[in-house]
């Protein structure tokens, strides 16, 4: 459970409640704080780093539901107790209820260690009651609705339930409290698919196929993805399914010239850059120092000589790139509906009332960068949800208002992907259907 480094013992889950600490009462990015920490402690060995994931992960994800037992089993109210003890019972309840290979005896005697640990001395006996009571009543617990059983804020469910069918719903629902797996893509024209395929078997990393395309994997057995011979050498690239279709439905020709508008960590624009051969060009541009910095870090791992990354705010126009773009890629700022099982404090920081300011914050920057398109070119409209007004919407409102047709993509994702929406150049992927994010693509012509 705990190993030395210079003299420093660090104990799992008392890191992961530090990390917890972060995210939940100083309002921090899970991915953001789980990736610093695992970064500083990668000396730790691989059963504590896949503790400390899960454990902060799952209390994520069923923070709703654990908050109703908290409330069912506790007299002070969840709202009422110290933010460490309300932290660290969150994710004590998490270990009682969803990971049988930790004793609950052992899981009571660590929360109060760490409760005493912390100088919370006098709540010991409060953490101890309340956990060995959840720890017997497990077994009994009800729920009064899917909100709660599957941990989903209600104006969420609501939203979904407007568009999609009940079934698709408890898919979505439950897909999201599913291992999302490690899926990466391919860079096949940097590497063979044996010769990628055989590194990894080589690094103990066990490879499955997608099913949708050759080109991007599930991966099993990783520890530390930057000591991996693949990812150091850009023949491999952490890209979600639905990602990974962006430039396929794109259809980029040799010598295209290429910009992505908002495109850290630049996943997409490399996926174009490899298609495009060594031919072309491609521009992905970003907001701030900090996502140039990162793509920049992905294009030299790449090796690809056609890419280069700009900083460049999408709102405003840019005079020089008027009607200059054979293909244009808008992945635009969402509410993230879709990725919540990678993300799951996005549940809670999201608002009905931020989806419909995104909403405009997309036609503002759609309004701008399909000037850049040159007639006959391309233009995608790409997010990682599953709501209709960033969607289906914004791709009708779009046509509606700007000389663009929507592009048949019937045949350019593959066998596996199939849908009658590609007839009016649009997909949506959502989760549960398939294994990815929920994704949302659509593809225009200029006329």
């Amino acid at each position: 459970m705990t190993k030395e480094k210079e003299g420093t013992r660090v104990n799992a889950r008392e890191l992961t409640l530090d990390i917890l600490m972060e995210i939940l009462e100083r309002g921090a990015l899970s991915h953001v704080v789980l990736r610093q920490a695992l970064d500083k402690y990668q000396y730790l060995d691989k059963q504590d780093r896949a503790l400390i994931t899960r454990l902060t992960d799952g209390t994520l994800e069923y923070l709703i539901q654990i908050d109703y037992i908290l409330g069912q089993y506790s007299r002070t109210p969840v709202s009422g107790m110290k933010p460490l003890i309300r932290t660290l019972l969150r994710m004590s309840v998490y270990q009682i209820l969803y990971m049988d290979r930790i004793p609950d005896s052992a899981v009571c005697n660590e929360a109060v260690k760490l409760a005493q640990k912390r100088h919370f001395h006098g709540l010991k006996g409060f953490v101890n009651g309340v956990l060995r009571t959840v720890a017997r009543e497990k077994g009994n617990l009800e729920f009064p609705d899917e909100s709660i059983r599957y941990g989903m804020p209600r104006w969420i469910l609501e939203l979904w339930r407007e568009t999609y069918p009940e079934e698709t719903v408890r898919a979505m629902m439950s897909s999201f409290l599913e291992k999302s797996p490690f899926t990466v893509r391919l860079s096949v024209n940097r590497a063979g698919r044996a010769q990628i395929l055989e590194s990894l078997a080589r690094q103990g990393v066990t490879v499955k196929d997608s099913g949708y395309t050759d080109d991007v994997v599930f991966l099993e057995g990783i520890d530390y993805l930057e000591k991996l011979e693949a990812f150091c050498e850009g023949w491999i690239h952490v890209q979600d399914l639905g990602a990974a279709m962006i430039a396929a439905a794109a259809a980029p020709q040799k010598g295209d010239y290429c910009i992505d508008v908002c495109g850290a960590p630049g996943g997409k624009s490399l996926h174009v850059a490899d298609l495009l051969d060594g031919t072309g060009f491609v521009e992905v541009r970003d907001l701030s120092p900090a996502k140039v910095a990162l793509i920049q870090e992905n294009i030299d791992r790449s090796g690809y000589a056609n890419i280069k990354a700009v900083e460049w705010d999408a709102l405003v126009f840019s005079p020089e790139s008027a009607e200059k773009a054979d293909l244009l890629i808008a992945d635009l700022p969402c509410s993230g509906l879709g990725i919540l099982g990678r993300k799951p404090d996005i549940k809670y920081r999201m608002t009905p009332e931020a989806v419909e300011e995104l909403v405009r914050l997309q036609r503002r920057m759609l309004s701008v960068v399909w000037q850049y398109v040159k007639p006959g070119g391309t233009l995608v409209y790409s997010t990682c949800t599953v709501d209709k007004k960033e969607n289906e919407e914004n791709a009708a409102w779009f046509v509606e208002n700007y000389p663009f047709r929507a592009v048949n993509i019937e045949g350019r994702l593959g066998e596996m992907l199939q849908s009658d929406t590609m007839k009016q150049g649009y997909l949506q992927l959502l989760p549960g259907t398939y294994p990815g994010d929920g994704f949302f693509l659509a593809v225009f012509e200029r006329i």
